[in-house]
């Protein structure tokens, strides 16, 4: 199994975090509650954050709760009080994730952001051209160019490789 294992590991590779840049989400409609620090995007959602795009039905964003600043006046307090700052996002049905060719489906996705870590469970699979693999749960750790596959009790973590033909690579017939 650690062939596999070292097959998602690359295939992780390109999921490295670009951290720091917007995040552009776009859907059918917007729901805000600002005391429980969240947004819910429903409808055709896309999130898309450099060169990587999620796709789903819903889009829960979670923003972190503020800190008790007792030293500070209230009006002070608001201005720091971190609203913009992101916990984590939680993608539900019909999920898809893409950078460059290598895609991850499955039915929900969480993006830990202090983390920088996704992960996609309800009948996961990665794709990279003819290679796929499939497993319970597909974590990918952005900032650690790796990622992993677990299986359950039931079942078991499964690849299809298409190793490269290498006269193709070197570009000769």
């Amino acid at each position: 199994m650690a062939g596999s294992n070292a097959a998602a590991q690359s295939k992780a590779k390109d999921f490295k975090a670009k951290r720091g840049g917007p995040i552009r989400i776009t859907s059918d409609r917007l729901d805000a509650y600002n005391e429980q620090k969240l947004a819910v995007f429903s409808g055709n959602v896309v999130a898309v954050e450099a060169d990587r795009v999620m796709k789903s039905n819903q889009l829960y964003i979670y923003y972190k709760k503020e800190s008790k600043k007792e030293d500070k006046p209230k009006a002070e307090s608001k201005l720091d009080s971190g609203a913009g700052d992101l916990d984590r996002i939680e993608a539900k049905g019909n999920v898809r994730i893409t950078q460059g060719e290598r895609i991850i489906t499955g039915e929900e996705a969480v993006f830990l952001n202090d983390d920088q870590k996704i992960i996609v469970t309800g009948n996961p699979v990665m794709r990279e051209g003819g290679n796929t693999i499939r497993g319970d749960k597909i974590i990918v750790l952005l900032e650690e160019d790796r990622g992993f596959v677990e299986s359950s009790s039931q079942s078991r973590v499964t690849a299809v490789i298409y190793p490269e033909d290498k006269d193709k690579v070197k570009g000769k017939k």
